[in-house]
């Protein structure tokens, strides 16, 4: 079947030999939805995939009739539809985040000689569910799987609170000072600093705070379920400085937090100059 010339999307697609045009085109038109635009009608996808109107047409009715399209409440406007959900559901039910993360955390501890962690929240605290140790380390911390860190004092608290929503972490931390009494005044205002840092850095760090002597610094990423993960490395502070620590090790670390979370289908919390300007 020959493809009109008029059709640049279809030009470029039918000129490989190991896809199909018609698959690719029908998942293009569902990669137009997003959180900014979760409702479109037939000329916005039309515009946004090069597709020509008919032919967009045809590809709504079939995604419509598999349940990957529903019906908007405004005439002539589509959403996702709940078959993705289905789909969804079965992706992250075979998500093992921690084997995704593993080999490039690994190779990050190796080439820094850092140890590198990545946790979740538990309560009031964050538990290690992965840790990645160089070959030789130097007076690493003594934390592995299943190891715990407050959340006020560790950069890795402080990063999983920065990727909060406000009224959230707000609650969070009204729980916090209930628990940790008058030694809130100490350790609170550290912790909403890093907090702030976090926000326009994309990093935050704990010189000394949590582990007497050890630094480290922390990123937050997003699962494809929402859930917020923490990655984080350190080690000696007379090794780790902080210095150290915001030139070399918290870029490759939100290189890497970036990485896990293209593998994983998340995201990592954009800075406030990343953030698109209404």
């Amino acid at each position: 079947m020959r493809t009109l010339p008029s059709d640049p999307v279809a030009d470029t697609v039918e000129s490989r030999t190991d896809t199909v045009s018609a698959l690719e085109r029908g998942i293009s038109v569902l990669r137009c939805f997003s959180l900014e635009r979760p409702m479109l009608g037939y000329a916005e996808i039309a515009k946004m995939t090069g597709i020509p109107r008919p032919t967009v047409n045809r590809l709504v009715g079939t995604l419509l009739a598999a349940g990957m399209l529903k019906p908007a409440l405004i005439a002539d406007r589509f959403t996702l539809g709940p078959a993705l959900v289905a789909l969804s559901r079965v992706f992250l039910g075979s998500l093992d985040v921690r084997a995704l993360a593993r080999p490039r955390m690994q190779a990050m501890a190796d080439d820094l000689s850092a140890s590198v962690y990545l946790a979740v929240r538990d309560g009031m605290e964050m538990v290690m569910i992965e840790a990645c140790r160089p070959v030789a380390s130097i007076l690493s911390p003594r934390l592995d799987v299943g190891s715990r860190a407050p959340m006020p004092t560790s950069a890795l608290g402080r990063a999983y609170l920065s990727a909060l929503g406000d009224g959230l972490r707000t609650q969070l931390t009204d729980s916090l000072r209930l628990l940790r009494g008058p030694e809130w005044e100490r350790i609170g205002p550290a912790m909403e600093r890093a907090i702030h840092e976090a926000k326009g850095l994309g990093y935050c760090l704990s010189l000394g705070e949590f582990h007497h002597e050890i630094n480290s610094v922390s990123v937050p990423l997003v699962g494809p379920g929402d859930e917020i993960f923490a990655l984080n490395c350190g080690g000696a502070a007379y090794v780790f400085t902080e210095e150290r620590l915001r030139q070399e090790f918290a870029p490759r670390l939100r290189r890497v937090a970036q990485e896990i979370a293209r593998d994983i289908g998340g995201h990592v919390p954009l800075t406030l100059t990343e953030q698109p300007q209404s």
